[in-house]
């Protein structure tokens, strides 16, 4: 496939909007909105006991306050993995001196470019928390039990928090 025009709709600090159409050689033709953004960082913050560091906050689009892992928008120039570092601390406060990649994947690939990266977060120490003045965040530790339980059940809807919990338990938890 080979676009063919891409026509920006809208923009601003977080994603853009355009409209593309993309031929294949055989002349099939594919028309998209597409979603561009820079991608995010998630952390899952797992304490000596294996206890789970979750946040709660409103979100809008879901119309609804989620339990979730912390995570954030890569800022122009940022590795995935500094945005991790610096999102732990403005969400929780917290600081982790070892970081290991869990997974990296496209939440909505249908319309969406972005690409979130999940790190696991350990050796924690805790700090102050300086959220972004659109975020009012609440922390919480779960124990894995509490977690895989709120997941299985429908309490957490969220994909990252799916992905990285199971992801976690399957190839690191016994570690």
């Amino acid at each position: 496939m080979k676009i063919v025009s891409s026509k920006e709709i809208t923009a601003n600090r977080i994603f853009r909007v355009t409209e593309d159409v993309a031929v294949d050689p055989d002349g099939f033709e594919i028309r998209r909105s597409i979603v561009h953004h820079r991608g995010s960082a998630v952390m899952m913050p797992v304490d000596a006991k294996k206890n789970i560091l979750l946040v709660r906050q409103f979100r809008l689009a879901a119309q609804k306050f989620l339990w979730e892992l912390p995570a954030g928008t890569i800022d122009p120039g940022e590795k995935p993995l500094q945005t991790a570092k610096r999102e732990l601390v403005e969400e929780t406060g917290y600081r982790a001196k070892k970081w290991r990649k869990l997974a990296e994947f496209y939440p909505s690939v249908g319309f969406l470019t972005e690409k979130m990266t999940i790190y696991l977060a350990t050796g924690l120490t805790e700090g102050e928390a300086a959220p972004m003045d659109d975020e009012r965040i609440q922390k919480r530790w779960f124990t894995a039990k509490e977690v895989e339980q709120m997941l299985l059940t429908g309490k957490i809807m969220d994909a990252k928090t799916n992905i990285g919990f199971f992801r976690w338990k399957r190839y690191f938890a016994n570690r």
